[in-house]
């Protein structure tokens, strides 16, 4: 048998397993095609000599092309997720009792909890909860460490399983302060800006984002409402890694992101981040209605 052929063959054995991957990460049939197909063209294009395990491999790659389609997206609420047909996911390692949960959950998963969680959160959570690979090697497919993407599985895997329910829930009363906040920093209201900083609020810049707003890190309802008064002119929400943000981009580039912590209906803390390395290594999407 020619390696040609050969190839051919051991991917179309590994066709319904990378079909599985991809729409469990991407939430449609049709992308899920797609990304297989690019799976194919790679693998044509590429000396597989040293490849030991051709289905890791191929599993690896269609990860990342998942992983590219989805930070592509402007945004996960333009993209609508299809309902699954459950005999056509059914779970590559086999196992009955796995795949009927599976089957029982990923409706909910994928129209509801797949919307929030940011792309790297995603394919952690696929990679690993539902394929069992090991964090080491979704590691690098993620750009992460390895307890990094045990930390995006793991909360992930919290919402899919229910155990975040309440602040999933919550999640639209979060976004309105958000949207409060950015409101009215942009409109210089001071007052506005009291109400939904807690008292004891804390705002940690990183070293990039103090050098560009000339403020360093402070507490306080009053000095972190002075300092954001007038500010956010272009900033936009979004979802930073799963959590409730801004972002600011000029030129079509990212520049600033801020990380909100919302607690008792009240921002309790905002990060700033404007380091070009710890942005290269963020996931977001802008929310727009």
């Amino acid at each position: 048998m020619d390696e040609k052929k050969w190839l051919a063959d051991e991917f179309e054995a590994n066709t319904a397993h990378l079909r599985a991957a991809a729409y469990r990460m991407l939430g449609s049939r049709s992308e899920a095609d797609d990304a297989v197909q690019e799976a194919w063209l790679r693998l044509s294009r590429t000396d597989t000599t040293d490849v030991g395990n051709l289905g890791g491999w191929l599993t690896t790659v269609v990860a990342r092309i998942c992983l590219d389609m989805l930070r592509t997206r402007k945004t996960r609420r333009e993209q609508p997720l299809e309902m699954p047909v459950h005999a056509a996911i059914a779970d590559p390692a086999g196992d009955p009792e796995r795949d009927a949960a599976f089957a029982e959950s990923v409706g909910v998963a994928l129209l509801v909890v797949l919307q929030t969680l940011a792309p790297a959160e995603r394919v952690a959570f696929v990679l690993h909860d539902m394929f069992d690979l090991p964090f080491d090697e979704i590691a690098p497919i993620i750009g992460r460490s390895s307890a990094g993407a045990r930390q995006l599985a793991s909360r992930a895997s919290r919402r899919v399983q229910g155990a975040d329910e309440a602040p999933d829930i919550d999640f639209g009363r979060k976004r309105t302060i958000a949207e409060a906040f950015l409101t009215a920093s942009r409109n210089g209201d001071l007052e506005a800006l009291l109400a939904v900083l807690a008292p004891d609020v804390v705002f940690r810049p990183d070293a990039t984002a103090a050098r560009f707003g000339t403020i360093g890190e402070m507490r306080g309802a009053a000095d972190v409402a002075a300092a954001f008064k007038g500010r956010a002119q272009a900033a936009e929400i979004a979802l930073v890694d799963g959590e409730l943000g801004f972002v600011v981009q000029i030129g079509g580039q990212l520049r600033v992101v801020g990380v909100l912590t919302i607690a008792d209906d009240r921002i309790a803390a905002i990060d700033a981040i404007a380091d070009p390395d710890h942005l290269q290594r963020l996931d977001y999407s802008i929310l727009r209605d």
